[in-house]
């Protein structure tokens, strides 16, 4: 139904009223200038025309410091990015480690058990909020994220803490893992057809205890639904590996020879062990998030894909602190996880990430002006995606701009890389993972402080 612009021949304070209208239209008139734009935008893509030129050519391609990793994942049109990026900080420890050219982990085997977790958390929530007023948010938020594709570190080091890893060949890649958008449609009618089980059986007046073991009859449907998309997955495996060696032919010379292993039996937990090694533990989640204070310990409430793990949590620092924690992980040839909205200021051809990359101000004559925090407050669009930084270029000891390794395949960016410059770190950067050897023991002492408790629905 269409406002009311005015009450009984007033006007309504605040609506566009006629003087207002012919004040906006006698504002603007094309000039040539302004003729030769609406031309040229009728029959280009805006980015094109926006992209700046000067800002693209800083890119040299060099960075003074690279992380030791071969290879770029390809997550295709599945929204695992969260996934590729936890995985991408463990994969170069397994080529060090195995002595391997490339490796990749199998990214079939944790999205099942990632959507069977949510599965049983989204049921688990009815049965929780099962008296709930349909209107309350909370409810709301439950019954819109059931079991879609998204997640954070946290989801990832609670699935691989739990089921452990297994090699991309002993669980292979289907269809539906790499493009999951009807089977996660069917899912999610799959999951509100047995929440609907469980809310009549409520209505009639049946207790927790039998609403549970409907509840637990409902995943052997589901437990066969992700089978059949894809896959069982191994509680045990063979896997053997070709093993890089050099043998020295002379005084001055070695050739480098491949040398297959005998194959081994493992459990995904004990690949996962010998492989990786890590305490995923020692690994936390540091924000910057100028809309709430600093050196803050927060939480987020429900914010979880695996019932009985900790829900999601970090410390929030100001960004120098966030960057001098990257900076020492790059040089020490470790990874970095992390997350950005990647809907702004970044191109995917020219795999270039810069603040004001794309000059939309100069284009329309008009001025844009927000900051970070501004744009947290008026609920923009938060981080989105996750890569992984694996470089940085150091001038006179200042980062000038960092080497981010992405999960869109190597036909995009700069073959699967992109080159961000540091003032798109400070705008658009939430959040990263690091290893508490390069967190300040301060700010260590900040996660066992009590958390402040966000809603769910803070990051939505």
């Amino acid at each position: 139904m269409m406002g009311k612009a005015s009450v009984k021949g007033k006007p309504v304070k605040g609506s566009l009223t006629p003087p207002l209208l012919a004040r906006l239209g006698a504002s603007f008139e094309m000039n040539e200038a302004d003729r030769a734009r609406f031309n040229a935008m009728a029959h280009s893509d805006l980015s094109q025309i926006a992209l700046s030129q000067e800002l693209k050519a800083k890119d040299d391609g060099h960075f003074s410091h690279r992380v030791t990793t071969k290879g770029i994942t390809n997550q295709e049109s599945a929204g695992l990015c969260w996934l590729h990026a936890s995985l991408n900080l463990l994969r170069p420890r397994v080529m060090q480690n195995l002595g391997l050219e490339n490796f990749e982990f199998s990214t079939s085997y944790l999205q099942f058990w990632d959507l069977l977790e949510k599965g049983n958390r989204y049921l688990e929530g009815i049965i929780k909020m099962r008296q709930v007023d349909p209107l309350d948010r909370t409810w709301k938020m439950h019954n819109q994220w059931i079991a879609g594709d998204g997640g954070w570190w946290g989801y990832a080091k609670a699935l691989i803490e739990k089921y452990g890893l297994v090699p991309a060949s002993v669980m292979p890649e289907t269809k539906n893992n790499k493009d999951t958008r009807v089977m996660s449609k069917v899912l999610a009618e799959l999951l509100r057809s047995k929440a609907t089980e469980i809310l009549r059986e409520s209505d009639r007046g049946s207790k927790e205890r039998a609403l549970r073991k409907i509840k637990e009859e409902a995943m052997e449907d589901v437990f066969r639904f992700l089978s059949l998309n894809l896959g069982v997955p191994p509680t045990e495996f063979e896997w053997r590996h070709q093993k890089k060696k050099e043998t020295k032919v002379s005084p001055n010379k070695c050739v480098k020879q491949n040398r297959l292993t005998a194959l081994r039996k493992y459990t995904p937990q004990s690949f996962f062990r010998e492989t990786v090694g890590l305490e995923l533990s020692d690994y936390h989640c540091l924000f910057h998030a100028p809309d709430r204070p600093f050196g803050r310990h927060y939480v987020f409430e429900e914010q979880y894909c695996t019932v009985g793990a900790d829900e999601m949590n970090f410390v929030n620092l100001d960004i120098d602190a966030i960057k001098k924690i990257c900076l020492k992980a790059i040089l020490a040839d470790e990874p970095i996880p992390f997350g950005v909205d990647m809907g702004i200021d970044q191109s995917t051809k020219h795999g270039l990430m810069e603040h004001k990359l794309f000059d939309y101000e100069s284009l329309f004559g008009i001025k844009m002006d927000l900051t970070k925090a501004e744009r947290k407050r008026l609920c923009a669009p938060r981080a989105g995606h996750m890569m992984a930084i694996i470089g940085v270029d150091i001038k006179k000891r200042v980062p000038q701009k960092w080497l981010i390794e992405n999960s869109w395949g190597d036909d995009k960016g700069q073959k699967g890389l992109w080159t961000l410059f540091d003032s798109w770190f400070d705008e658009h950067v939430d959040h990263i993972i690091a290893h508490k050897r390069h967190i300040p023991k301060k700010t260590l002492r900040i996660f066992k402080e009590r958390p402040l408790k966000l809603p769910i629905w803070y990051w939505d």
